[in-house]
């Protein structure tokens, strides 16, 4: 999927304008808008989907993302940006749906982890699909839809892999409550009932999407600031370290039985993630870190507690408050939130005295949502621990 939404940011459109913005930025800012109207819509559409249409609306929906890609590339600058906007619309909805197929398992954290490690490797590996074609003579404008068609036929087969696991089975019904559609009804009620940790957790995802996205949208800005050539190398490489990085912290939470701890000692690792990115600032600022170990700590300080979001806090909550539902609810209720914000931080780029360089600009970013992000998370546990009282809800784990 990463292939048909992040090739075309691993070039700089130099010169070329859209709608009074850098096409670059407008590129991005429609793709983001498409994404975040697909998130918000997803609330519903995820939450409700059965089981068995989950492989068919993947398809249907990269399918038409690819389209989309082709039409940007036929139809006259700058108009073709709202293929770009199609684009977002049809692919914020695929991760809600793949999640869909591992959630609610005593394994989910394993596989959940392996799933968000490869976005993390993709979003730096598809940069280098994309410069790698640029350097081969594909156009800049046709290079989005190249490098998708390389990935259709992979993702078909990856699919038809997904259709193939089996249902939970009943001890992991037992263990994580069995899923299930939720209504606008059981939504509703949900949110309400659990409200203070919801909020809490949403809003440090919120900030940490901000940052996030910006780190990827804008990465060969942001090397080329810090004095590294943005090759397809480096993009690939700085985010292996971080998956590698993400996949075994945020793994290691399958080992927990007990639901009630696991959420709270994934809640101090969020907290812990953060730290790491205002160390990575530190480091920047004191010029102890080069540009890569300063890349890759900012991706590990930003991806887990992002990671763990999916991963550990939303899973072991559903979990933990037996209300019924699934983890596409909660999961689409905080993208829909951060995308978002994303949005209004493009918007407001243009609009309010932002710094112009994209280093300075992301580091001033980085030490507030740093500081503000773990007072949601220490917020978040103080809601848990007023939920829950002392007593675990399920057996320790040994």
């Amino acid at each position: 999927m990463y292939g048909l939404r992040k090739p075309f940011t691993s070039t700089s459109y130099e010169s070329l304008q859209a709608y009074g913005m850098d096409l670059k930025s407008a590129m991005i800012l429609f793709q983001v808008i498409g994404y975040t109207l697909s998130k918000i819509l997803g609330v519903k559409v995820i939450s409700e989907t059965r089981p068995d249409h989950r492989a068919r609306r993947i398809l249907l929906l990269t399918s038409i993302a690819w389209l989309a890609l082709l039409g940007f590339a036929a139809l006259p600058l700058p108009h073709g940006v709202w293929f770009l906007f199609l684009n977002g619309l049809m692919l914020g909805m695929v991760f809600g749906l793949v999640l869909g197929f591992l959630e609610g398992r005593r394994m989910t954290e394993c596989m959940a982890a392996g799933l968000c490690a490869s976005f993390i490797l993709a979003d730096g590996f598809t940069k280098s699909v994309g410069a790698w074609l640029v350097l081969h003579g594909v156009t800049s404008t046709w290079m989005p839809f190249c490098a998708g068609a390389l990935f259709m036929i992979p993702l078909w087969i990856f699919v038809w892999m997904l259709g193939q696991i089996p249902p939970p089975d009943p001890a992991d019904e037992k263990e994580r409550q069995k899923r299930a559609p939720m209504a606008a009804a059981d939504r509703k009620r949900y949110f309400l009932k659990h409200a203070p940790i919801l909020l809490a957790i949403c809003l440090a995802y919120v900030l940490i999407t901000l940052v996030r996205s910006l780190r990827a949208d804008f990465a060969p800005e942001l090397w080329k600031a810090l004095g590294m050539e943005a090759t397809p190398e480096v993009f690939s490489l700085s985010e292996m370290w971080v998956a590698l990085g993400i996949m075994l912290c945020s793994g290691l939470f399958s080992a927990y039985r007990d639901n009630r701890r696991a959420l709270r000692h994934g809640l101090l690792a969020a907290t812990a993630g953060l730290g790491i990115l205002l160390i990575s600032l530190m480091g920047l600022r004191w010029q102890w870190l080069g540009a890569f170990p300063f890349m890759v700590l900012t991706g590990l300080g930003l991806y887990l507690p992002y990671v763990l979001v999916h991963t550990t806090l939303f899973e072991r909550l559903m979990a933990v408050t037996r209300d019924g539902g699934n983890l596409g609810f909660l999961m689409y209720l905080a993208d829909s939130a951060g995308y978002l914000g994303y949005v209004g931080l493009m918007l407001a780029k243009k609009f309010l005295p932002v710094p112009d360089e994209p280093l300075v600009f992301f580091t001033l970013l980085c030490g507030w949502v740093g500081v503000l992000g773990m007072l949601c998370f220490v917020l978040a546990q103080g809601s848990l621990r007023r939920m829950l009282g002392s007593e675990p809800t399920t057996p320790q784990s040994s």
